[in-house]
């Protein structure tokens, strides 16, 4: 059981500059190790953490020493617990939390339990962010129009959530129309340093979705987790996670004159994935920390999963604290902060001598040597320089279907499309841009490269030069302050004289609520099997994402979205073509709309203020009167609305009892679905909007919901009916099964039949089958989703067999009970010979006491081929949640036997 805290005897006051204090502090000093000076600041946070919450039960004073041992201990790969300090969600994986949590009081309730201790134990800061469909854009009334669209579709939900805010405890809602979640996080929500009942300690916070990372620019330890394991956070269970080796980044110089945050950040992710940092911390440091602003560290914070790294860090410094003044955080706050971290060993001083720390592999970049680039056509680290953008295009062209590849034939390449728009002719070619999307946490809580996408607009009406009508752009603010300084700037008009109008507040284009493109382009593009493009200033450009129609995808600062928009085109080299004809019939080339980096600065630092955060912030959660208006239940559990589809009571505890079911293996299981590399959440959770002909669509329509209301996956997570349909229904999807065929369907083995995965599942459920899934390396890379998790569970999916997963994905599908299996090193199913037609016996012992974390487990075929793969749970505490069936049920059971 829970003791006294063995560290309490180093419990510090800390002392006000002024006189009085501010409370008190678990010292690292008082501990007197001199291996803690060495330790990466990211680890002194973990240490910190480790250390505040000893009790001698979720948290030992053996994990305490693991983590001062960091050095001998991390490459051992050991288990710690971790208890962050706050929750961070958005609406589309926080509607599902809440659901779960509804749910978990109905189940306590049931058992015997007092249901009122299913409540956030730590703050949970959720912020609708992601219901923003582009469906108005090159409109002055865009927002009010989009916003009016998104309440109409998304009142239930927003309901839903306006209920959890009163119903549950600890739990502040940031209602839409406010921002994007990080950037919400990093200007207002992030506390750096938390002052609770007299204690201090640094602000860290998982969040669902992965790039919660961004914060880490702020120096507060952040990263994503699954939805599951984000809810057993709230509710006071320690994270189990393995001791991370941190990579050293060491930054050298300045960036050159012209280079922007976004080419940075694409060149870092680039190196990252090349080294190699899966599971990882990155910590940055070096002369070359005092030349980057806190939201160019935030712009690579952001990409962390991009790069595969658990965080990519940067130690609170004197350019911290400059941004926490300019954000409007107050003086004492600010005093506080700088206080409590340089009395705990945790603040970086440039003017003094630097200690060496230790690092478990290091890199460097000199940051004169970045260059303008993009990424693309279909991964984040696919970067490409820009003076080389024209060829790589020719090449992608040409190339067999891939990542860089779209196979067209050489006579069709240059091939033009007659069409007409709105009365007007217009036409085609391979590579012309569609959309153009100035959206993104990434890029849009950078005031330097917004205010210098808005000089390349300003230079380019002043040349004469226009935006085709028919290429879709769109601007979408991470916050209301960047509104108020591109106003002040007088910049914004330009912006809207190309068709950059402020389409909304919140998560856009990056996750796949472009919108429609116009009928006539669309037309266009589907009958004449055009590769068109979108550019974007986002984080991701997977397949399938962005838009149906957009099969090549970049990522790219905000003034290139803008010089792409006024080309039209990714087929050019801005060196030597021109991007447009001026009024003065002159061509106009790329240098004569880019701005300078001193321009940029200029306009910066006359036009960003520390009122426009006060006044934006002050008022974010009131509302908006349509929010205020909702009507919403009261009463601390939920009356489920059976004909709801939108929220839903999923059946997770059905048939539940104080028992564990205990281990399990998987007998004579059909391979439900036959994957290679890369397969990504994109690809398994339900993403985007809901095919008319998918089986989330045929549901819809037996309950009378009309096409035009189907509304996308992400706005019907709340529904698991809905959700398990979507599972695999990405029209990208490529199974082996299929024999090059594209798309969400699969074989039904014992009958041949080709069917939808949701239907091939269900049949398989019906004769009384087990399921596993065959996948090649990085099996669940891209956003954390915990869907990608619930949807194949819900399938009746009972193991997945991969070369490799990505680490959110991995503990996800261990939450819900599903075994994750990794092929021994130069194995995979094409080496085995297995074509995924046989069926899988998987033997596990029954006691799950005899099974260990990583251990081998043959796997055995009806064929007689035998291989042996390993186990992937990596720790204890993810057996426990074997066990019990998963997360949510062990956490349920703890809670009641707790008071017994």
């Amino acid at each position: 059981m829970a003791t006294a805290n063995p560290f309490n005897s180093i419990l510090t006051t800390l002392e006000k500059p002024g006189g009085g204090e501010f409370g008190k502090y678990y010292s690292l000093l008082a501990l007197n190790d001199p291996r803690i000076d060495r330790l990466p600041y990211s680890v002194r946070i973990l240490l910190e953490s480790a250390i505040r919450n000893c009790d001698e039960f979720q948290v030992k004073s053996h994990d305490v020493e693991k983590i001062i041992d960091w050095e001998n201990s991390s490459p051992k790969q050991v288990e710690i617990p971790f208890k962050p300090a706050r929750v961070l969600l958005q609406d589309f994986t926080g509607v599902p939390a809440v659901v779960d949590l509804a749910c978990m009081r109905d189940a306590m309730n049931k058992l015997g339990g007092d249901s009122n201790k299913i409540n956030p134990l730590v703050p949970v800061d959720l912020v609708i962010d992601h219901s923003v469909q582009v469906d108005v854009a090159r409109s002055e009334n865009a927002v009010q129009a989009n916003m009016e669209l998104e309440f109409q579709r998304n009142k239930e939900r927003f309901g839903f959530l306006k209920w959890g805010s009163n119903a549950f405890n600890n739990m502040l809602v940031v209602p839409p129309g406010s921002g994007i979640v990080h950037q919400v996080n990093l200007e207002y929500l992030g506390r750096v340093v938390f002052n609770t009942n007299g204690v201090l300690y640094p602000d860290s916070v998982v969040g669902t979705d992965s790039h919660t990372t961004m914060i880490d620019g702020l120096g507060v330890a952040g990263w994503g987790v699954g939805g599951i394991e984000a809810e057993a956070a709230m509710l006071g269970q320690p994270m189990s996670m393995v001791l991370p080796g941190v990579v050293g980044f060491k930054l050298l110089g300045k960036l050159r004159d012209g280079v922007t945050a976004t080419d940075l950040v694409l060149t870092v992710t680039q190196m990252l994935r090349k080294h190699g940092v899966v599971g990882k911390f990155v910590e940055f440091y070096g002369e070359g920390m005092s030349e980057l602003s806190l939201a160019d560290r935030a712009t690579i914070a952001n990409m962390s999963p991009e790069y595969g790294a658990t965080m990519g860090f940067f130690p609170v410094d004197h350019v911290t604290l400059q941004y926490l003044r300019l954000t409007g955080r107050s003086d004492e706050t600010v005093s506080m902060i700088e206080s409590y971290l340089r009395a705990n060993k945790m603040f970086v001083d440039y003017s003094e001598p630097q200690v060496e720390r230790v690092y478990s592999s290091y890199l460097e970049l000199n940051l004169e040597g970045v260059e303008p680039c993009v990424s693309g056509p279909k991964r984040p680290h696919d970067r490409v320089p820009l003076k080389e953008m024209k060829v790589d295009w020719l090449a992608c062209l040409n190339n067999k279907v891939g990542f860089k590849g779209f196979a067209v034939p050489k006579d069709s390449q240059n091939k033009v499309v007659d069409f007409t728009f709105h009365g007007t002719p217009a036409h085609l070619r391979h590579g012309d841009v569609v959309i153009a999307a100035i959206t993104s946490c990434t890029n849009t809580s950078n005031p330097s490269v917004m205010l210098g996408a808005a000089l390349v607009a300003k230079k380019a009406c002043e040349l004469g030069l226009q935006v085709k009508p028919w290429i879709k752009t769109s601007l979408a603010p991470g916050s209301g302050v960047v509104t108020k300084y591109l106003q002040r700037s007088g910049l914004q008009k330009y912006l809207n004289e190309l068709g950059f109008h402020i389409v909304g507040y919140g998560c856009t284009t990056c996750i796949g609520n472009s919108g429609d493109i116009d009928e006539a382009v669309a037309s266009a593009i589907t009958e004449n099997d055009i590769v068109a493009a979108a550019v974007l200033s986002g984080n991701r450009n997977f397949e399938g994402r962005v838009h149906p129609l957009t099969r090549a995808n970049y990522l790219a600062s905000p003034p290139l979205v803008v010089a792409y928009a006024l080309a039209g085109t990714v087929d050019i080299d801005f060196d030597i073509e021109p991007i447009g004809i001026g009024k003065d019939g002159a061509k106009i080339f790329f240098k004569d709309i880019w701005p300078s980096s001193e321009e940029i600065a200029n306009v910066v630092q006359s036009s960003v203020l520390p009122e426009m955060f006060k006044d934006t912030y002050n008022a974010i959660t009131q509302g908006n009167p349509m929010w205020n208006n909702l009507s919403v239940p009261s009463g601390t559990l939920y009356a489920w609305d059976p004909v709801s589809t939108y929220i839903h009571e999923p059946p997770y505890f059905k048939d539940m009892s104080m028992s564990p079911p205990g281990s399990h293996g998987v007998r004579d299981a059909y391979c439900l679905l036959n994957f290679g590399d890369s397969i990504t959440t994109d690809h398994i959770s339900p993403a985007g909007s809901i095919h008319k002909d998918s089986s989330a669509a045929r549901y819809l329509i037996e309950r009378g919901v009309d096409r035009r209301d189907f509304n996308s996956y992400g706005s019907r997570r709340g529904n698991d009916e809905v959700m398990a349909r979507g599972t695999f229904a990405n029209i990208r999807l490529v199974n082996k099964f299929l024999n090059g065929e594209v798309g969400p369907k699969t074989i039904h083995i014992p009958s041949g039949e080709k069917l939808s995965v949701f239907d091939a599942a269900e049949k398989y459920k019906s004769e009384g089958h087990d399921m596993i899934i065959l996948a090649g390396a990085e099996y669940g890379s891209g956003s954390s989703r915990d869907w990608a998790a619930k949807g194949p569970m819900l399938l009746g999916v009972k193991a997945v067999i991969a070369k490799s997963f990505e680490r959110i994905h991995r503990s996800n599908l261990v939450g819900m009970g599903i075994i994750p299996l990794c092929f021994k090193p130069g194995e995979d199913a094409d080496t085995l010979g297995l074509t995924g037609h046989e069926r899988y016996t998987i033997n596990l012992p029954s006691n799950v006491n005899e099974i260990r974390p990583g251990q081998d487990v043959t796997v055995v075929t009806d064929t007689g081929k035998t291989f042996v793969s390993t186990l992937r749970f990596d720790t204890e505490v993810e057996l426990a949640y074997f066990n019990h069936g998963g997360i949510l049920q062990y956490v349920i059971r703890n809670l009641i036997n707790a008071k017994h």
